[in-house]
């Protein structure tokens, strides 16, 4: 009778066992596909790190561009505006002859 509940004990722990490691697989798999998923998801991140680097570089050249042709801009008013008070000056001078 003992001999029979020891085999029967065994078999089940077998069992046990068994189904145990088929659970451990299928985490295993789980975490192995999660690994991956992590991976991939840090390239994507990585990638899109570096092009938004490169657009802040772009935007500040951009900008830098922008201030310089504002400051181009500016002399040509200037410039314009001087020119415009010299002919106003020299009619004001012939109306005055």
């Amino acid at each position: 009778m003992q001999t029979k509940i020891i085999k029967v004990g065994v078999l089940a722990l077998s069992l046990a066992m068994l189904g145990g490691c088929g659970n451990m697989k299928e985490m295993q798999a789980s975490i192995d596909s999660a690994n991956a998923a992590a991976s991939a998801a840090m390239s994507k991140a990585s990638e899109a790190y570096s092009l938004a680097s490169k657009s802040q570089s772009t935007a500040s050249d951009a900008a830098l561009a922008a201030s310089k042709a504002q400051a181009t801009a500016d002399e040509a008013l200037a410039c314009c505006k001087a020119n415009s008070d010299k002919i106003d000056r020299m009619f004001e001078k012939a109306m005055m002859k």
